[in-house]
């Protein structure tokens, strides 16, 4: 049996994402979302899942790239001069591994993002992480104890295979990145197991990341292996005003289109892969 959680990350970053989220859930194949509780248009995000029941949500953490929920006084190690986070998630790896980042101001982020999303009244289906830092050694241990003390049942183990490309053309440097994450999810792999999170058997999207197009997609759907997948994508309605804000030159536009295919669809239904969002692990 197959089963396919196509989870859109980065959910509260913009509300041209949000907008994409959910158009990519009521029309096309999205079943879960990563929301951000660092981002500016959360609660946009939060006012939209209250009318989207049906759309499974979990907490992307995040410890780069934005500005944190506490005040910079309280992390000191996680902020520069303008009380922003690392904005290269190199420079957060380089900081982490010198020491120079406390691990106890990590754990007080982190409980104060996942607070947010638990009381804006969120049932949280799953728990992963901005540029997956969840899995870095010190970080995961942090994510563990919190994902215990809410309740989270569920993690995300971004571990692509080693020699997967789905046909997607990428340069050494992105591929060896994506192997080195893929090793250090393997590692969360046991670790979740040992404090029993529930986890997909296989990962896909990190490649391709933020430059999914339909072929890509297709390609991966075609490759699909027994058990319950996690495709990981990033829609957004408009790219020219994400590329504007943001400058990640991601496809967006092309992402959402992806999700929403017919032929993509048809075949999702055609193979018999049961759509569903990280809440079918508890029950597996």
């Amino acid at each position: 049996m197959k089963k396919l959680i196509v989870n859109a990350d980065d959910f509260g970053l913009h509300n041209c994402v949000n907008q994409a989220i959910i158009k990519g859930h009521l029309e096309g194949c999205i079943t879960s979302t990563s929301l951000m509780p660092t981002g500016m248009a959360f609660e946009d995000a939060v006012n939209l899942t209250a009318l989207t029941p049906t759309l499974g949500v979990g907490v992307h953490l995040t410890l780069v790239a934005e500005k944190p929920l506490l005040d910079c006084e309280k992390v000191k190690s996680l902020v520069d001069s303008n009380g922003y986070f690392s904005k290269e998630y190199m420079s957060f790896i380089g900081k982490l591994f010198l020491g120079k980042i406390d691990l106890r101001e990590v754990y007080l982020e982190l409980s104060a993002q996942i607070e947010r999303v638990h009381q804006s009244g969120i049932n949280i289906t799953h728990i992963d992480s901005h540029q997956h830092l969840h899995v870095l050694p010190g970080i995961i241990d942090i994510v563990v104890d919190l994902a215990k003390k809410y309740g989270i049942k569920a993690i995300r183990i971004p571990a692509e295979p080693y020699c997967f490309t789905g046909g997607y053309k990428t340069d050494i440097k992105r591929f060896i990145g994506k192997c080195g994450l893929t090793f250090l999810a393997e590692r969360t792999r046991v670790i979740a197991r040992q404090n029993n999170l529930m986890f997909t058997q296989n990962f896909f999207g990190m490649l391709a990341g933020g430059n999914m197009s339909k072929v890509y997609f297709s390609n991966i759907i075609d490759a699909l292996p027994t058990g319950i997948s996690e495709i990981m994508i990033h829609p957004g309605a408009d790219s020219e005003i994400l590329q504007r804000q943001f400058g990640w030159n991601y496809l967006w536009e092309s992402e959402l289109n992806a999700v929403m295919e017919k032929d993509i669809i048809e075949k999702i239904n055609h193979n018999t892969i049961d759509l569903c969002s990280f809440g079918a692990l508890i029950n597996e």
